[in-house]
């Protein structure tokens, strides 16, 4: 049944007019066991989107070999990041959502800030529901996801018109695909990453390690590696950076396809042979730090280089709650406000 909430007896449309803004990341498990992450997996991998197999094929391998052997080895990696504040990755879209509805408040903007996951909590279809019942009929819509690629921004997109197909009344939408040019993010990307620099000293090589995806999607048309391209060049300039002072890579890979290339974990390996010992990594494709981020870059992938004979790692986190990081988010969605 078309849902139509928000509107009662006594006020009808009269409770409508207002504007709201969803930020929408990709999700964490409730806790850092084997049986939260396993509830997680299932929803995420489940996701056409993310993984492009016939889907009779991809379901007697996800529930009859990964959803067996994966969850504890995840929940094991969880264990590492989670503070007491719970998972990193939900407590900093939390701190950005806050900072951002104060900002807008601050601004003179009337509009209620709103925060869901694409999987797990909170729901995409809940917080769609709560909004709706606040008389939110103008939506802007930021999936925190810098640069468009179809496993990430474009699920948001699927998860958003799913519950919207359910409404009578479907409210002015303004979905925001990417920001991988966007001045703004340049600049406070740029301005991460020379603070680094300004509190540690230039690196011998800047590593901006993006996520991974199938090489095959790029062939079929998605966009993520172009704009991850662009997000690179842009910074880069920002910073006055040499050809020889960085190297673009791809982590997170899974499976047995080939994904983009070259592999974070490899570059990062091979750097001490030729003679790089002091390296910082950046993960321009992540507007918060999560399990990608924490545990496989700064904690796995430290382990690599060091391994490998390098003497300096530095991980520079993401913008999470970063002022000119909320002042960004601020600037995209006022226009539409």
């Amino acid at each position: 049944m078309a849902r139509f909430s928000g509107l009662d007896k006594d006020t009808g449309h009269k409770a409508r007019g207002k504007s709201g803004v969803l930020l929408l990341n990709l999700g964490t498990p409730d806790a850092p066991t084997a049986s939260a992450v396993r509830t997680y997996l299932a929803e995420f991998l489940s996701d056409p989107r993310v993984v492009e197999i016939p889907k009779l094929i991809w379901m007697i391998i996800l529930h009859g070999i990964i959803l067996r052997t994966r969850p504890a080895k995840s929940a094991a990696l969880y264990q590492k990041v989670w503070t007491d504040a719970g998972s990193p990755l939900l407590d900093i879209s939390q701190r950005q959502q806050a900072k951002l509805a104060a900002q807008l408040q601050a601004q003179g903007y009337d509009a209620s800030v709103h925060l869901a996951m694409r999987y797990g909590s909170p729901s995409t279809s809940s917080t769609l529901q709560a909004m709706h019942k606040q008389g939110v009929d103008n939506l802007v819509v930021l999936p925190l996801y810098p640069q468009y690629a179809g496993p990430t921004t474009g699920s948001a997109f699927d998860a958003l018109a799913k519950e919207l197909m359910q409404w009578r009344y479907i409210p002015a939408l303004h979905f925001i695909n990417t920001y991988h040019d966007n001045l703004d993010f340049i600049d406070a990307l740029a301005a991460s990453i020379q603070k680094d620099f300004d509190l540690h000293g230039k690196p011998q090589k800047l590593v901006l390690s993006f996520h991974g995806m199938p090489e095959r999607n790029l062939n079929l048309g998605d966009p993520y590696y172009c704009f991850c391209m662009k997000t690179s060049r842009l910074v880069i300039a920002k910073l006055g950076l040499a050809e020889d002072d960085y190297v673009i890579t791809f982590q997170s890979r899974f499976g047995k396809a080939k994904w983009l290339q070259p592999y974070t974990d490899v570059t990062i390996g091979s750097l001490p042979a030729k003679g790089v010992s002091d390296i910082a990594v950046v993960c321009p494709a992540f507007s918060a730090d999560c399990l990608e981020t924490l545990e496989e870059i700064k904690g796995e992938n430290r382990h690599v280089f060091e391994n490998a004979g390098g003497k300096n790692f530095r991980y520079i986190e993401c913008l999470n709650d970063n002022d000119d990081h909320i002042e960004m988010m601020a600037n995209l969605v006022k226009p539409f406000l």
